[in-house]
């Protein structure tokens, strides 16, 4: 790795440890600190992160939990103190995603476009948030991700969620260990589970029965629905926040509560030519057949769960191409559209 020696990497990898623990020191957050244990055994899982190819997405839902903890500090000093080292860390680490995504998804032909305006639709009582829905490979967590820094919102996405179930389970795997296992493999060919070439094994008999019982006898899938819909309740009465997906857009659409929805998505092709510098060592063919069916699963538990047709533009407030703006792009122009508009901070 010719961009970062090891040993940047490990006072890398020590000021995000330290920053977890400063900011749980601070907060003293029931969920934890997001990094355990041996300190040492802490810093060199980290560093492996920012080694690896596929590190990239933990390192940053992980940097998000951080992230999310340290906006919630009330004395400004400490939070400011907090988030100045967050973004500077956060800054640091984009060589990450920059060197393993060689490929962005910005397509030249469509670029020539695009200026748009969102009326203000928040009172002053309101938390500012942001739903963003989006298909596999077209920058959706990219663009979240980002944005949430540039507006001082927290993020949130699936495997954050699942991370704070996990706590808040404090072990119990009933709710959590299975996220997707409904998206079982068909003739022993992986299908898509909610991650790219997942593999999800249907848990254990016993397991199913005691979810059965403790759910009331409600699917388990529809448990974790009805959970996590709470939890964004929870959250649109205390902070500002991006949220990728969980069908957030519906959930606060129906307790009355404003919020931006945005879809995220971009052509297959485009998709398929980005994903093939994620997953070299798969085939052109496998990459198509995970993101078709990608796209079939959101379909399907999406309009299961809210009765809405995932995708569809008058769904929501703005549909955005990926591939005619790139993933920096798409972000400056949802920030030129918000900026004006709203005061986020």
């Amino acid at each position: 790795m010719d961009e970062i020696k090891s040993l940047d990497l490990r006072e890398l990898a020590e000021r995000i440890y330290n920053l977890d623990e400063k900011a749980y020191t601070i907060t003293g957050s029931a969920l934890g600190r997001v990094y355990n244990g041996d300190k040492e055994h802490a810093i060199a899982y980290i560093i492996d992160l920012l080694e690896a190819q596929k590190g990239a997405d933990i390192l940053r839902d992980e940097l998000a939990l951080i992230g999310n903890m340290g906006k919630t500090i009330a004395e400004k000093h400490n939070r400011t103190d907090i988030l100045d080292e967050y973004n500077a860390i956060t800054k640091q680490t984009k060589w990450q995603a920059d060197h393993y995504t060689r490929v962005d998804i910005l397509d030249q032909s469509r670029a020539a476009l695009n200026t748009i305006a969102l009326k203000d639709r928040f009172s002053e009582e309101d938390k500012r948030i942001i739903c963003i829905a989006r298909t596999y490979g077209s920058g959706g967590h990219e663009i979240g991700f980002a944005l949430a820094n540039e507006k001082n919102m927290s993020y949130y996405d699936k495997k954050i969620f699942m991370e704070i179930l996990k706590r808040m389970s404090a072990g119990n795997k009933s709710i959590w260990e299975h996220a997707d296992y409904y998206e079982k493999a068909v003739r022993g060919n992986p299908v898509y589970a909610g991650m790219p070439f997942e593999n999800d094994n249907l848990p254990p008999v016993k397991q199913m029965r005691e979810d059965f019982s403790k759910f009331h006898g409600l699917p388990r899938r529809d448990a974790l629905y009805f959970t996590q819909s709470k939890m964004i309740l929870d959250l649109a009465k205390t902070e500002n926040f991006v949220m990728l997906g969980r069908y957030a857009d519906v959930v606060l659409t129906n307790e009355h509560i404003p919020h931006i929805s945005i879809f995220i998505t971009a052509p297959l092709e485009n998709r398929i030519e980005r994903l093939k510098s994620l997953y070299p060592e798969r085939s052109e063919k496998q990459i198509r057949k995970m993101l078709i069916q990608s796209d079939k699963t959101h379909l399907r538990e999406y309009r299961y769960f809210t009765g809405r047709m995932w995708g569809r533009a008058e769904n929501y407030d703005l549909t955005i191409n990926s591939a005619s703006y790139g993933i920096s792009g798409s972000v400056a122009m949802l920030l030129e559209m918000l900026e004006g508009k709203v005061d986020y901070k």
